[in-house]
């Protein structure tokens, strides 16, 4: 019975440790291959589940008295906290976390504190991020009289009066709602042609531009939402924003504050900002914007690794995501959600470090480059 009682327990260390053996794996020089074998097809936490259970039914049969062990990890402590209970909107189509453009900042702030960053966006105005580490995650525009004139999230915190919801509701349905998406916009004199895009849908709404994007990987159905006055749109003079040393910065912490919360989404850890590495990939974005390629090889031939190796950044697992000519880190971000290699880089949950860096070409496009890491 002792050698009986020694294999339970080795069993049970075994299933405890195993996301530590997983990461290890992951981390050493053993071939790439055997690793993804081992880990996809022993499922050796499932099979130590199951005979943990069996052998704890037996002694209980056989007259021992066995504590209640539960084998999944508590919930973090966000998980646990109540859901936010959202209300229908009172005067438009949308609104998120309770919020509708036309509420005023100081009411927003007096519900849900100060924002955790502000950051200058393609419309000269700032995104407001308001977050609990990156749990309930939405963006605030506000205008010149502190009102709220654009709005964005990328988790469940959509609120509407015709059952539009994130996570739910497919491309199919939204359509069936609010119609077909329009094809152009007009700023001032000039009409733009908006391209055909299988990832979103715009809509006029409410005196208001609303963008609706689609996870193609998850059945199209709707991953976020941006939605903008049509004053605020309207009066963008350009298709692509004036590059600033100010937008640049603006673009970087926007794209990594999105990887996070969709990081999040997906019950992965948040990522660190690191400005070692955002170093690296804004000289990579730069290059690409000044040589006009669009290639994770730079032209000499250096591989992204290559170029983190002579920042000496040290690292035992890294990957990186480029992005070119979208109109705002959203977009860039939500086009790389479809993008299934792009995907995996974003939701890997061995990362732990990430820096984006944004350089624009003589037109003002924006190069995006993310460089995420684990040392």
């Amino acid at each position: 019975m002792f050698r009986f009682l020694r294999l339970i327990a080795l069993l049970f260390l075994l299933y405890i440790s195993w996301p530590f053996i997983a990461k290890q794996l992951d981390n050493s020089n053993i071939h790439a291959d055997f690793v993804s074998s081992l880990k996809e097809n022993l499922e050796v936490p499932e099979t130590i589940s199951f005979l943990y259970d069996d052998i704890q039914q037996m002694l209980k049969q056989l007259g021992f008295q066995i504590d209640e062990m539960p084998l999944t990890q508590e919930k973090s402590k966000e998980e646990q906290q109540n859901k936010v209970e959202l209300t229908t909107p009172a005067e438009q189509t949308f609104s998120i976390h309770n919020v509708e453009l036309g509420n005023a900042k100081a009411d927003i702030e007096h519900n849900l504190g100060i924002a955790k960053r502000i950051s200058l966006n393609e419309y000269g105005a700032n995104w407001h991020a308001y977050h609990e580490n990156y749990h309930d995650f939405f963006m605030v525009m506000y205008d010149e009289n502190n009102i709220a004139a654009g709005l964005y999230t990328n988790q469940d915190l959509l609120a509407s009066t015709n059952g539009i919801k994130i996570g739910t509701s497919t491309k199919e349905a939204v359509r069936s709602i609010l119609g077909e998406p329009i094809t152009k916009i007009q700023k001032g004199i000039v009409i733009y042609q908006l391209q055909e895009n299988n990832d979103n849908d715009l809509f006029l709404l409410d005196d208001t531009y609303v963008t609706i994007f689609y996870d193609k990987h998850e059945n199209n159905t709707v991953t976020a939402i941006q939605i903008v006055s049509k004053f605020l749109e309207e009066n963008k003079k350009d298709f692509y924003t004036e590059a600033t040393p100010a937008l640049k910065e603006g673009f970087e912490y926007q794209m990594f504050d999105l990887t996070n919360a969709a990081r999040v989404v997906h019950q992965l850890p948040v990522l660190t900002w690191d400005d070692h590495v955002r170093e690296t990939a804004r000289k990579h974005s730069a290059d690409m914007a000044e040589k006009n390629y669009f290639d994770h090889k730079n032209l000499e031939g250096q591989s992204p690794f290559d170029r983190m190796k002579e920042d000496d950044i040290l690292f035992q697992l890294a990957g990186e995501n480029l992005a070119y000519g979208q109109l705002s880190s959203i977009f860039a971000h939500e086009g790389l959600m479809n993008s299934l290699g792009h995907r995996e880089n974003i939701l890997r949950g061995e990362y732990e470090y990430l820096g984006v860096g944004v350089a624009f070409n003589a037109k003002s496009q924006p190069y995006y480059t993310q460089n995420y890491y684990t040392n």
